[in-house]
This record gives structure tokens, sequence and C-alpha cells, in this order.
């Protein structure tokens, strides 16, 4: 055949035999086969593979026992060892104390465990094991996720499914030095200095000088075999994160490296946002989304949420705690650095001399000694920051790679030459940072405390990272406040879709699902068409409650008890008068409303405000009668503790009877009360919302939002996007609170929303359907009030 090259699985090309065309045609449906039928044959080897483990105890029980063996064989091999050195006879043997037993164990490597580091493992099939379809299941917190897991264990599905939970280090780290330093920061990066001790080669002159002086502990949990062993028992049954962590605990294995081992495997992989949204943590975790199906649960604040994931800051003190180290390193090693590393080394020096230059400030004195003149927050565009700092002639993205391949920890789980080498910079920084104190580098108070990380490199690492969005995607936001260590470079993201459009457009399926979801054009709008979705992909369902419609009654108060009219706006809620009727509301309803009443506020200040005046007014006294009054806690730490007294003094009301009649709560919007907490039966019988929870238009941060929503996105029903924006924020933290007192089927409350703005159709219709059904506009209080007492 005289015609071209046939492209495989294209159409033939002009001139091209019928034998040519169906010959490579035939010989991709071989191929084709024949891939499949390997891949049916792994699966097969796969499934039998744990079909043996889930029925054959006897199994399990050898290889506990192996494993009891080879630990007790290790631990006398090396104490014998350590006696020898120390040439000290018997007595040294007694004389070992517990930790370090722990520390000498923890240096021993088996052979078979060398081989795998060094990639030497024959006839592994696992290591790239192909990914089964698979669902992931996403929420926001591990509460969250367990109550999902249980569910799963609970239903008919529970015994053959093949579920893995994934969490942070901080969530599922066995190893209890490593769990002692609490900090998440912390945790990671002693976890990725102890890899590292491990797969260093060991030439033996230095190390025996080294071993005097520090013994360099590796992690005892992790091993390959053990956490081969650990993955199999988590695809033969369901658990949740807690249950993980016991089994890496008897099994001596680590879960959080070992449950990344059972993700191709698995059915169903259950794991917190950052994991699956944040691109370099999805890939660094081998979450491969192509084809999958996606479901992002409690989604409400999937917008924001990517966007905090995306924005980054790094204060002064960061900035110039960076570039000290880094000039120590270099200083050091100048003259052993390879010409193009020291460039880059150079340049990062540059970069973090101008950025402090930003915030007013001199990279070589104390951050927290230099005053910064000009107070304020400037936002800038990413091209005009890098163009005024002078650093657009550098090429962040190759600079970028540079600081994460030898800045940060080394994400990947397999090893190799190059990360050896990639280690001594790492590690250089790490002594660095133990020897700061002494070195005279400046302790900056409390800061220092949340400084000591392994390599201030990794905060400029994000704050690089963001850098290198388009520019029209982000604004850097300059904070200068007080001194120079206190002020801040921030990137702020403005278009999540472009982060988002990777998982959208892999996934063979994304289900964005919720309690409260409406509005849900935001949604639509800012992050699928954005990212390119076709409009025809989208589809929208949504369902009524479980509760029958007579056990809520929502009403929009338009008027108080002396016919003030309710409207909480900047201008007017500061207003006695205001104060004052709200304060009566709450009374009367008090009077009627049995157990717990929960009252929502826009803001703490304006909570703290009310509080303050009802206090001087005697209205809280009145109040303080029939229920016993909490305030949200500022601190997330006596959250808790408010809530378990919030509950008990109801429960005390509900046994006794009497005067008090249970508990009343005054509680902020967007609090830590207002999401993932539930009020249920008697906890709250009613909610009440004071005014309307617009966010602060002030902030410069939303105003920027706001100009970039008007510039991109068409007005929608004559209304500008950025004024759709705020209503939307609004009435989802709305939903989102009111929606914390019906719980589940046979619950019921009344919900009072007080401000006539509610009442108003663009408005009104953003509450949810179920709710929005059965709403009572009142313009006056007499007839609210017998509806809630008649209810």
């Amino acid at each position: 055949g005289r015609g071209g090259r046939a492209r495989p699985g294209g159409a033939p090309t002009a001139g091209q035999p019928d034998w040519v065309t169906a010959f490579v045609q035939s010989k991709e449906q071989r191929d084709m086969v024949d891939r499949l039928k390997e891949e049916q044959i792994r699966r097969k080897k796969r499934e039998d593979r744990l079909e043996k483990i889930r029925h054959n105890v006897h199994l399990k029980y050898t290889a506990k026992r192996k494993r009891c063996e080879e630990d007790e064989a290790k631990r006398l091999l090396q104490l014998s060892k350590e006696a020898l050195l120390q040439g000290a006879g018997e007595g040294a043997l007694d004389q070992l104390d517990h930790n370090e037993e722990e520390l000498i164990l923890a240096e021993y490597e088996s052979d078979d465990e060398k081989k795998v580091l060094s990639g030497l493992e024959e006839d592994d099939d696992d290591l790239e094991e192909e990914h089964v379809t698979k669902i992931y299941y996403c929420s926001r917190t591990h509460s969250q996720l367990s109550q999902f897991v249980h569910e799963v264990q609970k239903s008919p599905f529970g015994k053959d499914t093949r579920l893995v939970a994934l969490g942070s280090r901080q969530n599922l780290c066995v190893n209890e030095e490593v769990r002692r330093l609490s900090a998440l920061q912390l945790i990671n990066d002693r976890c990725m200095e102890m890899q590292k001790n491990k797969h260093e080669k060991k030439s033996n002159e230095e190390n025996e000088e080294k071993k005097r002086r520090v013994r360099r502990t590796v992690c005892p949990f992790y091993s390959y075999e053990q956490m081969q062993f650990l993955r199999d028992e988590v695809l033969v049954e369901v658990r949740d994160i807690e249950q993980l962590v016991s089994l890496g605990r008897e099994t001596k294995a680590c879960p959080y490296y070992g449950s990344r081992f059972a993700i191709p495997a698995a059915q169903l992989v259950v794991l917190p946002y950052q994991m699956l949204l944040h691109e370099p943590t999805r890939n660094a975790a081998g979450i491969k989304l192509k084809d999958q199906v996606v479901i992002i649960d409690e989604a409400h604040n999937l917008i924001d949420t990517i966007t905090c994931i995306h924005s980054a800051e790094v204060s002064g003190s960061q900035l110039c705690c960076a570039h000290s180290q880094l000039s120590q390193y270099m200083e050091r090693y100048r003259k052993r650095l390879k010409a193009k590393n020291l460039m880059y080394i150079k340049q990062i020096l540059y970069l973090l001399e101008q950025f402090v230059a930003m915030l007013g400030g001199n990279v070589n004195q104390n951050p927290a000694c230099q005053a910064v003149s000009q107070t304020g927050t400037v936002l800038k565009s990413i091209n005009d920051f890098l163009f005024q700092s002078q650093t657009d002639n550098i090429n962040l993205f190759k600079l970028f790679g540079f600081v994460e391949r030898y800045g940060g920890p080394a994400s990947a789980v397999k090893t190799n030459k190059e990360n050896q080498k990639l280690a001594g910079l790492q590690n250089f920084l790490l002594t660095l940072q133990q020897g700061s104190d002494k070195e005279g580098d400046p302790p900056v108070g409390a800061e220092h405390d949340q400084l000591r990380t392994a390599s201030p490199l990794m905060q400029i690492e994000g704050f690089l990272s963001a850098l290198t969005n388009a520019n029209q995607d982000g604004r850097v936001i300059l904070n200068r406040q007080g001194t120079v260590g206190q002020s801040s470079l921030k990137f702020l993201l403005l278009n999540p879709a472009v982060h988002f459009a990777k998982v959208v457009e892999e996934c063979r399926a994304v289900i964005i699902a919720g309690g409260t979801m409406q509005p849900v054009a935001d949604f639509r709008e800012q992050l699928l068409c954005c990212a390119g979705v076709d409009p025809a992909r989208i589809v929208e369902f949504s369902c009524g409650h479980v509760i029958p419609p007579e056990n809520i009654l929502p009403i929009i108060l338009c008027s108080g008890p002396s016919n003030q009219q309710l409207e909480f706006t900047y201008q007017t809620r500061d207003l006695p008068q205001m104060m004052d009727e709200t304060g009566r509301i709450l009374c009367n309803l008090c009077n009627v409303i049995p157990g717990g009443v929960v009252c929502f506020f826009p803001s703490y200040e304006y909570e703290k405000q009310v509080y303050g005046h009802w206090e001087n007014s005697g209205l809280l006294s009145r109040l303080a009668a029939k229920k016993k009054i909490f305030q949200e806690p500022k601190k997330a730490n006596q959250v808790e503790q408010v809530l378990v007294e919030y509950a008990k003094c109801i429960q005390r009301c509900s046994q006794t009877g009497g005067q008090m009649t249970g508990a009343l709560l005054l509680s902020v919007v967007g609090g830590k009360m207002s999401e993932g907490i539930n009020f249920s039966d008697d906890l709250g019988r009613c909610v009440i919302m004071v005014g309307m929870p617009y966010p602060n238009i002030r902030s410069p941060e939303l105003q920027e939002k706001m100009t970039w929503l008007d510039k991109t996105m068409p007005r929608a029903a004559g209304q500008a996007p950025s004024k759709v924006l705020i209503e939307n924020l609004c009435m989802k933290a709305v939903n989102q609170s009111i929606g914390r007192a019906i719980r589940h089927q046979k619950d019921f409350a009344s919900v009072l929303l007080l401000d006539h703005r509610y009442a108003r159709p663009a408005i009104f219709n953003k509450l949810p359907q179920w709710i929005r059904e059965r709403t009572q506009v009142k313009s006056a209080f007499g007839s609210a009030f017998a509806e809630n007492s008649r209810f």
C-alpha cells in the first residue's frame, strides 16, 4: 500500500487499502482484549487474596506471631550489638532505659525492607496497581466522615464493600513520640524527617561518629511489610478512622501510609475536602480521579473552601526567618553547591528581600523591631505586585519547582537516589531550626513557637505556588500592621473554578450535595460554568424534608411588641429602641417556649453590645428568670463545655419543673454553633435570627471579589452579580443556622426571622423550599406570639 501511515483508531487516511485499515483496527482490538484479560486476571487475583484473608483467620495469626518473633529477635540483636559497641559487657544491658530501647529498635532495618526501599522488589503487582472504579466521598470534618462510615457499616453493603478512610497525620499517626507534638505542621515535619533518616544510605565512618553524638530516629511503624498487611486488613473490613488507628497500633503499621496503599483496590474512599480539592495533596496521596465518581457532601461552603485552600499568607517574620536560614546555608555550602542551585538560592534570597521591602522593611534587621510607617491594606494584581517588587523577571514556575523539591517534605511515599540528595538542604534547615535559639536568631515572643516548623521555606512555598496563578484569577493583599514581623502578604484566589476544573474534567461524575444548598445559582455559575462545564451536563435535584409540615413554624416578624419596625441595618441596629425591642420579643417568647431557645446574632460584636444594653436596662434579669442564659464563646476549645452545660440545664429544668423552663443560648451566625452542631429535640425548640447576617461589605477582600464578579459574570435578572453574591452569602448563613433545630423525623421547632426585609421576594425565595412553603409573614407581634403559644 502506497498510502500514508495508518493513524491508530482514527479514520483511514486517503488512498489507504482497506486491508491495512482492517489489520490496524484488529490489532488495536486484540491489544484491547489482551489488556482487559490481564486486568481481569489481576482483579481476580486480588479478589481471591482478600477472600482468603477474610476467611482464613489462621493466616492472620501466623502473620501476627511471625511479627512478634521478629520483633523479639530484632530487640535482642540490637541490644547485643549495643553491648558490644560500648564494650561494657553484660552490665550495660540492664542500664538501657525504655526510651533508648525504643530508639535502638527503631534503627534496625530488615533486608527485605532495604530491598523494597531501593525498588528491588521482584514480582510486585501492587506498586503500580490499577485503580478500580470507585467513589470518592468527601466532607468537611472527621466527625462527619465517621458518621458516614458508620452508616456504611450498618447498611446491607457493609459486609462486602472495600472502603478506606483517609485522614491527616494528626488523626492517623500512631507513633506516640510524634503524636505528642500536636500541631499538624510539626507532626508532618517530624514524620518526613524520620523517613529521611530511614532512607539515607549510611556511610560507615560518618555514621559511627554521628551515632555517638545524636541518634537519628526512624519510625518503627513505617515498614513496608507491615503496611501491606494493614492494607489487606483495611480492604477486608469497613473501618472508621478510630478503628483504623487501633488496627495500626495492633499491627505495628502506619495507618497514614498503609491506608494510602489501599486506595487502588478500594471501591469507596472517604476523605476530607482538602485532600481531594488541592491538587498537590491529591497527587501526594496517590488519588487518581480519571473516570471516577466524586461526592462532595456538606458542600454549602464549597466555593469558600476552594478559595481558602488555594489562598496563602506569609508574615514578615516568616520571610525574614527564611532569608536568614537560607543565607546561612548558602554561606556554609557555597563551595560545594552546583552553579545552577546556587543561582536558584540567590534568586529566592532576592525574592524574600524584595517581599520584605514591599512590607516596608529590611530583611537583615529583626522584623519585630521595625515599625511600619504606612499601615493599612493594599490590593494589587499579581503582575503589578511582581512588577513593583522588581521580581517580574524571575521564572516563578521554575523557582517554585526548586523550592517544592528542596524546601518542603518529599511528599511521595516512594523514595529514590534523588531524594537522598534532596534531604541535604532540609536536614540543614532542621539543624538550624534546633540551634536557632542559641545562635541569637530573633525569637519573636509567642509567634516564635508557631514558627518552629521544619523549614520556613514551606510557608514560602505555598505563597510562591499561589503567585503562579493567572493574573486575572487572584490578587495579592499587602497587610501592613504595627511591625514588619506582624505585617503579611496574602494571596487571595478570586476564581475558584480554575482549581475545580481539573476535578470536573477528570471525573465521570461529580455530585455536590448538602442539606442546605440553596441558593444554588452560584455553584452553577461561579464553579461549574466558569470551569467550562457544558450546561447540559448539570442536573439539579432537590427533595423535601422528612418532617411533616405541622412540625415546623417559620415566621417572618416585621415589628415587635411595641410596634417598632424591625430593621437591623448597620445604621439602625445600634439604636436603643431596636435592642430593647429584641429583648422584649425574647422575654415574651421565653415565657411560652419550653426547653432550649437558640438566638443567632449577625456578629460577636453585636451580640456583646446587645447583651451589655440588656444588662444595663434590667431586661437581662427578666430574661434570666425564665431561662438560664449562655453565650457562645469565641475560643473553639470552650464550645464543648458551654454546650454540655446548656444541655444539662435544659434536662434539669424539664425534670424538676418550677420557674426556670430551660436555657437561652446567644449565638453568632458563622460562629462555632451555626454549623455542624445539632440542637435536636429540647435543645432547640425555637431558633431566632436577629437581623440579616450580611458579610462585612467594607472588607477589601470582599470588595475585590465583588468587582471581579461584576467584570466577569453576566447580570442575572437585571441584578449585578456582586449584589447577588452578598444576598447569597447572607441567605446561605441564615439557612445553615436555622437548619440546626430540625434534626430528625419527629423533631419540631419554631423559627423566627426578625427583620421586615426577609419578606422581600428576592430574599424570601432564597429560603429552602421546605421552610418557604410553610412560612408566615406577620406584620404585628401579637398574632406571631399567639401562633407560637398554640404551636
